[in-house]
């Protein structure tokens, strides 16, 4: 995927205070790919992992570590 895909998707959360909302709000890189791809962006997990640590339309693309491999699993 050209690099271009992602900054045009960061454009558009930009310019949705919903979306931007909803990404926020996603635990995985791979959430955010659907709702990228949702709104026409061809987008993976991968890319938007891959723009960890850097920022673009104000937009600023940070991978969260969680403890634990998977949420919940030990129950």
């Amino acid at each position: 995927m050209p690099q271009s895909e992602l900054l045009r998707f960061l454009a558009h959360v930009r310019a949705d205070p919903t979306l931007r909302q909803m990404m926020a709000d996603a635990l995985t890189a791979d959430q955010v790919s659907l709702l990228a791809q949702e709104r026409g962006f061809l987008v993976s997990g991968s890319d938007i992992l891959r723009f960890h640590g850097q920022s673009a339309s104000g937009i600023r693309i940070s991978r969260i570590d969680h403890p634990g491999e998977y949420p919940g699993r030990y129950y």
